[in-house]
C-alpha cells in the first residue's frame, strides 16, 4: 500500500480507458515509455452486441498480460448507455451521439479514478483516425483528472497496427455501438 501511495503522490500512475486491444497497444507502450504505471480500465457499455464486448475484453486481457499491467473491468450496462444517447441514434459518426458516448465513458473512468485515488486518467480513443481528438478533449474538460494525450501523434495509429500484427490482436471493423455497426454493413 505504501508503494501505491508513493506512486500516486508522484503522479506516476494513470488509469487508461481502453476500448480495444489495438487502440490500447501503442497507447500503453507510450505511457510506459514515459515511466507511468498504467492501469487499464475496460469500460465500454456502448459496445454491441455483448459477444463483441466479450471478444474485445479477451484481447485486452491478452494485452494487459503482455505489458504486465493491471486490468480493471467495469460492469457491462448497455441499457444505461442507450438511455444516455436517447434521441441521438440517427446522428452521423463523429456527431453528437459520439460526443455523448465519449462523455459517458470518460465519466465512468473519472469515477473509477476517484474511487481508486488515482489522480490522472486518459483514453486510448484518441489513437484512432476515425475519432476526433478535439471532441474527446472537449468531453474530458469536465474532469480535472483528465490528461489530454493525443495518441495519434508519434505515429501512434501506425504503431498500433504493427503491435496488433505482432501480438495477434483482434482488429474490429466498427467502433462498437450498433449505430456504427449499421454504417459498416
Amino acid at each position: 500500500m505504501e508503494l501505491l501511495q508513493e506512486i500516486v503522490v508522484n503522479n506516476k500512475i494513470i488509469l487508461l480507458h481502453t476500448c480495444c486491444a489495438p487502440c490500447g497497444s501503442s497507447s500503453i507502450e507510450w505511457l510506459l515509455q514515459e515511466e507511468n504505471e498504467v492501469t487499464i480500465f475496460f469500460s465500454n457499455s456502448n459496445i454491441f452486441p455483448k459477444e463483441e464486448f466479450l471478444k474485445r475484453l479477451y484481447y485486452v486481457e491478452k494485452l494487459a498480460n503482455f505489458y504486465g499491467v493491471t486490468l480493471l473491468q467495469d460492469t457491462y450496462d448497455h441499457e444505461s448507455w442507450r438511455k444516455r444517447i436517447l434521441g441521438l441514434e440517427k446522428e452521423p459518426e463523429k456527431g453528437e451521439r459520439c460526443f455523448e458516448c465519449f462523455k459517458f465513458n470518460l465519466e465512468k473512468t473519472a469515477q473509477k479514478a476517484r474511487e481508486l485515488s488515482i489522480s490522472s486518467f486518459a483514453t486510448v480513443l484518441t489513437v484512432s483516425p476515425h475519432k476526433n481528438s478535439v471532441q474527446i478533449f472537449e468531453a474530458g474538460k469536465n474532469f480535472p483528472e483528465f490528461s489530454e494525450y493525443d495518441f495519434k501523434k508519434k505515429n501512434g495509429f501506425l504503431r498500433s497496427i504493427e503491435l496488433s500484427k505482432k501480438l495477434d490482436l483482434y482488429r474490429q471493423e466498427y467502433c462498437g455501438c450498433e449505430f456504427s455497426l449499421k454504417s459498416c454493413l
